[in-house]
């Protein structure tokens, strides 16, 4: 007999489980059975849980497994009853307490079903009046998981949650984030400023031109995404231990996932063929690709706004960020770029995650990826974390940025790459030297320019208008 925690026995109430291999000490309290507390045993408990998200999707398939079941005669009406009653109940999160594994375990996720099917069926036995812990009149395996295989519940659970997160939650913040930088582009399109390359001074642009670039990096990955959460649409559940339907109905598949649909509201239709995402996860990996492309396009517009924003006197200075804390222990009166600096943590993060999950996806062997705990794992924190920083970025920098338009005047007036408009005038090699002898002289262009003879005053005014030099000739 496996006891997990025999010190406290003496004051705790526990019942007696049995599964295949033997028998098992369980807490009186807890809805699940023997498996998850072997799992408890046996698997590294480091805290890293499934979140809520993912729970929910696998009470969802749970009930459309039932009620497609129910419906195919399979299963008693008095049993199915009780046990979309228990479901429902983990989806709401009334179960979570009882939903205790970590993420660590068999690369199926067998323990985590196990623990769903376990506490569906201990609350359906209970709400029968019956014991908990009997197995009967409803049992974990022959009812709670009737016409399935962790093998396909897993992975349809991890489509679910993807989907759904990924509509509730990120996408949401995101295109709040892209009508927030196409305002700012409208706000910002007639101030002229110093364009910069190789972190040096170039031609010159629009502010708005430059935030029009964030905006449409925001709204490819958007479409990107969008697309990605497309491909998840497809579900293996049906396909049961290999994908070939071993021990289902043969209306199951597609009566449970058009179940399925219903409950989440979304379009989930059966795969064509099981085997490919039972095995393997390439849309989940896609996915996550997406979610890393997000964050490379994220890092770039967090850090040139953070630059632009540095100084206040000794940096670039152009743009006045929010003022949300303090930004020293030690230096009074310092504010810092917080915002950026998170987002930028996070992308980080989001990187690495993506490492993993790649690897993960590349993990399938014969008819099973066994990797799929991780990759659920990470692709729903990479979209959690992402939202959230994402909120307080667009709330907490973008709504309050602010141009200071004197000092991008300064550093326009300053520019030597300005000279660039000269070259269909006076050619490449001498609007390099009037560059050169700015600088040299620590002159202005125009100065230069006339000093050495190579333009009058009039032309030059005329080429180098920095408004005519955002955009091709008229």
């Amino acid at each position: 007999m496996v006891t997990l925690f025999p010190a406290r026995q003496a004051y705790m109430g526990y019942r007696t489980e049995k599964d295949t291999m033997g028998e098992v000490e369980v807490e009186e309290s807890r809805y699940w059975g023997s498996q998850t507390q072997r799992a408890l045993l046996h698997f590294p408990q480091t805290g890293e849980k499934f979140p809520g998200i993912f729970l929910k999707a696998l009470g969802m398939v749970k009930k459309a497994a039932c009620m497609a079941n129910r419906d195919c005669k399979l299963l008693p009406p008095d049993l199915a009853d009780v046990i979309l009653r228990a479901a429902d109940e983990v989806i709401s999160g009334k179960m979570d307490e009882h939903l205790p594994l970590s993420v660590w375990q068999s690369g199926s996720g067998t323990q985590t079903n196990m623990n769903i099917n376990e506490v569906i069926a201990n609350r359906s036995i209970e709400l029968l009046n019956g014991v908990r812990g009997s197995k009967s009149p409803v049992h974990p395996n022959d009812h709670v998981n009737m016409s399935q295989s962790t093998n396909d519940v897993f992975p349809t659970a991890m489509h679910v949650a993807a989907v759904e997160y990924l509509h509730t939650s990120l996408l949401p913040v995101l295109e709040q984030t892209g009508l927030l930088l196409r305002q700012k582009e409208r706000e910002y399109a007639d101030i002229i400023k110093s364009g910069r390359t190789h972190l040096q001074d170039a031609a010159p642009l629009t502010l708005g031109q430059e935030f029009s670039g964030y905006a449409h990096q925001t709204e490819e990955n958007l479409r990107r995404l969008r697309a990605a959460g497309g491909d998840l649409m497809p579900v293996p559940l049906g396909g049961t231990a290999v994908g070939t339907g071993l021990n289902a109905h043969p209306e199951f598949a597609v009566r449970a996932v058009a179940c399925l649909a219903e409950i989440t509201g979304l379009p989930f239709v059966c795969t064509g063929n099981k085997f490919a995402l039972m095995a393997g996860h390439d849309s989940l990996v896609q996915l996550s690709g997406s979610l890393n492309t997000l964050a490379c396009s994220l890092v770039k517009i967090a850090n040139d706004i953070r630059w632009m924003g540095s100084g206040p006197r000794c940096g670039l200075g152009e743009l006045l960020l929010p003022e949300n804390e303090p930004g020293s222990s030690i230096m009074p009166g310092k504010i810092n770029p917080t915002q950026s600096e998170v987002l930028l943590m996070v992308c980080a993060q989001v990187t690495g995650n993506h490492t993993a999950v790649s690897m993960a996806g590349a993990g399938g062997n014969f008819e099973l990826n066994v990797y799929k705990p991780l990759i659920i794992y990470n692709i729903l924190q990479s979209m959690r974390i992402l939202a959230e920083s994402i909120k307080g970025f667009n709330e907490f920098c973008l709504q309050g940025l602010a141009p200071r338009r004197d000092v991008i005047e300064r550093h326009l007036r300053n520019n030597l790459m300005l000279v660039t408009a000269l070259n269909t005038r006076v050619g490449y090699d001498n609007a390099a030297k009037i560059a050169r002898t700015a600088f040299m002289d620590d002159c202005s262009l125009k100065e230069a320019a006339l000093k050495l003879g190579l333009i009058t005053d009039a032309d030059f005014d005329r080429l180098t208008d920095p408004r005519k030099m955002t955009g091709p000739p008229a």
